[in-house]
């Protein structure tokens, strides 16, 4: 249970926003007001697809702030003692940042360090509360679930919900409603489904969001009937507070995107929320920028129905030129990838697409993150047709990257003599190896397809040579085919490794550090970086280990995954590049670098992992992918004993408090910030009314 229990003491840190937001023009707060308020809206369909209860625990954390009327201490009266107050507090704190009861980094269960008669004490101070609490208490304290998965004694997901009769779904009926769906032309990634049971026989209802509700399922094949109508509530709120923003947009690209946010919305339609991101890639160098929608499908077990996300920021141009620099040097970085071919398609090589439109690249400082965890960078948007044809987005989130400077943070797998150098590089490191992996590891790559029937985007009849076997490629993309469909749930994860892996292997650009301001001598010199890279490397590895499910055999999130499969890489490939020192009498483990090794030997092997990944991505090679990745995602021996002991002195959890901002009497907007403690975010979602 005690794996289960949110740590005390962590850490809230404030998103830094309020002087880039006071330094806008009147239209473009009235633009970032509403379109943050469309954002938070989308909060409660985050809960209900976490799990049943969640909506309820948020429902019963508001009560209880109304009925205390904010002073928390009041409640010591009902017999519970501070301790237990402060452990409710750490639980309310940790459920409204994550918008959840299952952490959104890791998709593990947490629940409250508390005793269910303390629980019922709190609960006491209203007939409110008190009837709120007994509808979620059971659910609440409940372990198992341990984490997000597919629904078993283990595991819950709200992706899928079903009547108490009906049984579990299985992975066989998800695979027959997704080719129901396919015969229908229905994208799943606004869609839940639910499996319910009529006549004695299973029936299958696929509920797809929207504000307007239909009036009766249609039926789509035997047993399978689409629902519309999920989320309906909170996306008319979406749709009206869009509509505000649009009143306000600053351009026509801006208009445009934004009448088919609401169509998409209203409707259900995933081709008209296809048609908004067409046009939001040409809004460039937006000074408020944005991103809201289903977006990703980390944690649907089937790794196809996506989670609300919005993100509300606000551009800063110096840091937006900083990062320009970095993509008009994009094509002579891509060169340097392993796949590169000097001489044919002017130096990249046949698995890069001739022309590298370099997307837009911007930072912003986040107004309002609606998300299951507070991301650092997006690329965007996930449609590769859209990428190819129209274009892509880079957005990285400098107020949230700049948290990760904080020396309080604990790090329990680095030497203490490399400690300080450690924390003082690692945030830089983080910058940098973010915009490498948005840029150049999300942009790179061209997929051979034959892209309508007997229509091909190579020559199939000369295809290119594949690297690691010295033949030509045998295997492409049949029409309609992409990446995530042929490879399912591990797409995601073996995506975002070979990105990691970009990023990891470029750190020795030194034309690429010194548009970020480091070079052989800066203060914090280019080579520190490198090293620094690699220390990283060991430490994210073992980190990642906190997120691995020993109950479901199961990694809750992708980019965990992908950290971990690269150190064991490392560990078996790199000739001892990198080593893990295992202390087994003192339960410690330290990562060693061997500087003399990084060029010589880390590189190449982050390259030959990075190679294989490309490839196998660019010619559809499934069988070779998955035979070759899921080993290196493996927790077993050694590593088993490596994840009881990071289990065993757990990061703090993240924690944000984030900003609101209110139209005023002059109809202008104001900004709120809120102090850095459980009870400030909890004011804070008090205040956003949603």
């Amino acid at each position: 249970m005690s794996d289960h229990i949110p740590p005390t003491g962590a850490v809230v840190h404030q998103l830094q926003i309020k002087p880039i937001f006071e330094a806008l023009e009147p239209n473009e707060k009235l633009y970032a007001h509403h379109m943050a308020r469309a954002a938070w809206y989308g909060s409660r369909i985050i809960m209900r697809q976490v799990s049943a209860e969640s909506p309820r625990i948020f429902d019963f954390i508001i009560n209880l702030h109304s009925a205390c009327n904010g002073d928390w201490e009041s409640l010591l009266s009902s017999g519970i003692s501070s301790e237990e107050l402060g452990n409710f507090l750490e639980y309310a704190g940790m459920f409204l940042c994550n918008l959840g009861n299952y952490y959104g980094e890791g998709d593990q269960k947490f629940v409250p360090n508390l005793a269910e008669e303390a629980l019922i004490k709190i609960a006491a101070v209203s007939p409110k509360t008190k009837d709120g609490l007994e509808k979620i208490i059971g659910p609440m304290l409940a372990i198992p679930p341990f984490g997000l998965g597919y629904p078993s004694k283990n595991a819950e997901s709200a992706c899928y919900p079903g009547a108490e009769d009906a049984g579990p779904i299985s992975q066989e009926e998800v695979a027959k409603v997704s080719e129901v769906m396919g015969n229908h032309s229905i994208g799943p990634e606004n869609t839940r489904l639910r499996k319910l049971i009529q006549d004695g026989k299973p029936i299958f209802h696929l509920l797809q969001a929207s504000a307007e509700t239909g009036d009766s399922p249609q039926e789509l094949a035997d047993g399978v009937f689409l629902v519309k109508g999920d989320h309906s509530e909170e996306l008319a709120k979406v749709r009206q507070a869009l509509e505000k923003a649009r009143e306000h947009a600053g351009n026509e690209k801006q208009s445009r995107f934004l009448e088919h946010y609401i169509e998409c919305f209203r409707t259900g339609s995933l081709e008209a929320f296809q048609e908004s991101q067409k046009g939001w890639v040409t809004d460039v160098a937006a000074r408020v920028e944005n991103l809201i929608g289903f977006i990703e499908p980390y944690r649907d077990p089937a790794g196809i129905r996506a989670e609300w996300e919005a993100m509300v920021g606000i551009a800063d141009p110096d840091e937006a030129a900083r990062l320009g620099r970095f993509v008009e040097s994009s094509t002579a970085v891509i060169r340097q990838l392993p796949w590169a071919v000097e001489g044919e398609n002017s130096g990249k090589g046949p698995f890069e697409k001739s022309l590298f439109d370099a997307p837009d690249f911007t930072s912003v400082h986040a107004l309002a993150v609606c998300a299951s965890i507070v991301f650092e960078a997006a690329n965007l948007p996930n449609y590769e047709y859209i990428r190819e044809n129209y274009g892509f987005k880079n957005v990285v989130l400098a107020n949230r990257l700049s948290a990760n400077n904080n020396p309080e943070l604990p790090c329990h797998w680095v030497d203490p003599s490399e400690l300080e150098f450690f924390k003082s590089t690692t945030h830089i490191v983080r910058f940098i190896t973010t915009a490498i992996h948005e840029l150049v590891g999300h942009g790179t790559g061209k997929l051979l397809s034959e892209t309508s029937p007997a229509v091909f985007n190579f020559d199939e009849k000369n295809p290119p040579t594949n690297p690691i076997t010295g033949k030509a490629v045998t295997s492409y993309y049949r029409p309609g085919q992409i990446w995530g469909s042929v490879v399912g749930k591990l797409a995601r994860t073996v995506e975002e490794c070979r990105a990691i892996l970009v990023s990891e292997y470029l750190m020795d650009s030194k034309e690429a550090l010194e548009i970020f301001g480091y070079t052989d001598n800066s203060e914090i010199t280019a080579d520190d970086l490198l090293y620094a890279t690699y220390l990283n490397i060991g430490v994210d590895g073992l980190q990642a280990l906190q997120h691995y499910n020993i109950q479901n055999h199961a990694w809750g999130q992708v980019h965990h995954q992908a950290h971990f499969s690269i150190l064991k890489h490392l560990l078996q490939e790199g000739d001892e590049v990198i080593r893990i020192f295992h202390d087994a009498e003192s339960s410690s483990l330290k990562v060693q670098i061997d500087r003399s090794k990084i060029l010589s030997h880390g590189k190449p092997a982050l390259g030959r992992y990075l190679l294989r990944l490309h490839i196998w991505r660019c010619t559809a090679d499934v069988s070779s992918c998955r035979d070759y990745y899921e080993p290196l995602c493996t927790v077993d021996g050694e590593y088993e004993e490596w994840r009881k002991i990071v289990c065993s002195k757990p990061n703090p959890r993240w924690k944000f408090v984030q900003p609101n901002t209110f139209v005023n009497e002059h109809g202008g907007v104001d900004i709120k910030v809120y102090e850095e403690s459980n009870k400030g975010i909890i004011q804070s979602w008090v205040e956003r009314d949603i």
